[in-house]
């Protein structure tokens, strides 16, 4: 086996000053171990998400039956007091909410009842989101469609979900989302001429800075996904027992060189560019999650504090690290073309998100949601650093607000891509041992 095989990706990324290796080193030994004890609180393991709204661009009827593209619905009575009473709060000037959420009444449904003072709560909520500013078509967590979701009991993992639906999904987003002409043809794109990728690697070194970043977050995303689903790949299936673990030969169909045609590395290195992204938004938001009056609030005090100390252990380890990418070349130069440009970076973000909705496996549909919703959020971060740092010490942050859904969704899709990059490492060893 060639080695290049084994390690897959190495060495510096493009518009970066960062390589590989130091974002391993960091990721598998230092946050990826604090990250996902994190991740297991009750603050982020709920999930609010509607998973009824029907897809806004074409007719869907794709609903697969799966078992293993089905969602669990929480019951209301695992909801931890202090996210679903009407006590709730995530910082000291958010409003009360209360909301519920019953069980399945059938697989993949949901039980979309809401008590009558559950009703008078939500029209109470008071949101915080400039819509302005928001990269993602955020759901309406008051619709009584919406339900909150045990992430830990619905992982991201396989689900039989591919083919014609799920390469429809794709193709529409990076065919019509991500500034590229139609007589320019992707690699590998499904039943088309290719030329090995010269023609679309040459228009995209083309293309300025931001459109360029905005493909390869893309890129990386998928390239995560796909991680996520050879990695927790269903190996046996029988009525009385399922057995899940990394499938090798999966994942060397998506991102080996020479089965891609090269394009599986490239892939990879827009993932570790989607690592660095996400990573500058955890550094620069600090601020707002220091405040004292800010709190993780599920109602358990104790765990709260102990969690709001690991948060905050993780965001100055985030701000830690040595080799940061430089965001202030986005949207530099001429303020009105700068400006016109976000706001079309932007309006291309939010249509993916919409997209999303058009996704036909329920799993893969929350987890499609959680992860553009988080990258979104990283966008609003990174952008809105003249607003964070004027957040004052105490009291309330009026110019620059992160709901409870933004958090959760910012953490759990770093968590994501984090994972991503640790699995590579899992790989690694495993294709070695096959030589």
């Amino acid at each position: 086996m060639d080695v290049s095989c084994i390690f897959l990706v190495t060495g510096y990324l493009d518009d970066c000053t960062c390589d590989v290796e130091t974002i391993d080193a960091f990721n598998n030994y230092k946050l990826f171990p604090r990250l996902n004890e994190l991740l297991q609180s009750d603050y982020f393991r709920y999930y609010k998400v509607n998973l009824q709204k029907p897809c806004p661009f074409w007719e869907d009827n794709s609903h697969c039956g799966m078992r293993d593209c089905a969602v669990q619905p929480c019951p209301s009575d695992e909801i931890p007091d202090g996210i679903r009473a009407g006590s709730y709060k995530y910082s000291e000037e958010a409003n009360s909410l209360a909301e519920e959420c019953e069980e399945a009444k059938r697989l993949g449904a949901v039980d979309d009842s809401l008590s009558k003072e559950t009703r008078q709560a939500v029209l109470q909520w008071a949101q915080h989101d400039d819509s302005s500013d928001s990269f993602c078509e955020a759901d309406d967590i008051h619709s009584p469609d919406a339900e909150y979701v045990d992430l830990l009991l619905n992982p991201e993992r396989y689900t039989g979900y591919k083919g014609p639906d799920a390469w429809k999904i794709w193709n529409s987003i990076y065919e019509e989302n991500c500034f590229k002409p139609q007589n320019v043809k992707r690699p590998l794109a499904s039943g088309r001429g290719d030329d090995g990728g010269h023609t679309f690697y040459k228009w995209l070194k083309g293309l300025c800075v931001e459109k360029r970043a905005f493909y390869r977050l893309i890129s990386g995303l998928h390239a995560s996904i796909n991680i996520h689903l050879s990695a927790r790949y269903l190996l046996q299936d029988s009525w009385s027992e399922q057995k899940w673990g990394p499938n090798v030969t999966e994942f060397q169909q998506r991102f080996d060189e020479v089965l891609t045609n090269g394009e599986g590395p490239r892939r990879l290195k827009n993932l570790y560019f989607l690592y660095l992204i996400e990573l500058r938004a955890l550094s620069k938001v600090l601020p707002f999650f220091e405040r004292p009056g800010f709190q993780l609030y599920t109602g358990n005090g104790s765990q709260d504090a102990e969690m709001k100390n690991l948060l905050l252990e993780i965001l100055h380890l985030a701000k830690s690290f040595p080799l940061h990418f430089d965001e202030n070349s986005f949207f530099a130069g001429n303020k009105k073309a700068a400006a016109k440009l976000k706001e079309e970076f932007r309006l291309h973000f939010k249509n993916i998100s919409k997209i999303m909705d058009c996704v036909g496996c329920f799993k893969c549909r929350l987890w499609g949601k959680l992860q553009t919703q988080g990258l979104g959020t990283a966008l609003k971060i990174l952008f809105s650093e003249n607003l964070i740092e004027k957040i004052p010490e105490s009291g309330p942050s009026y110019g620059f607000q992160l709901t409870r859904q933004e958090i959760v969704a910012l953490f759990n899709a770093f968590g994501r891509v984090s994972t991503s990059v640790k699995e590579l490492e899992n790989f690694r060893k495993l294709l070695q041992n096959r030589r």
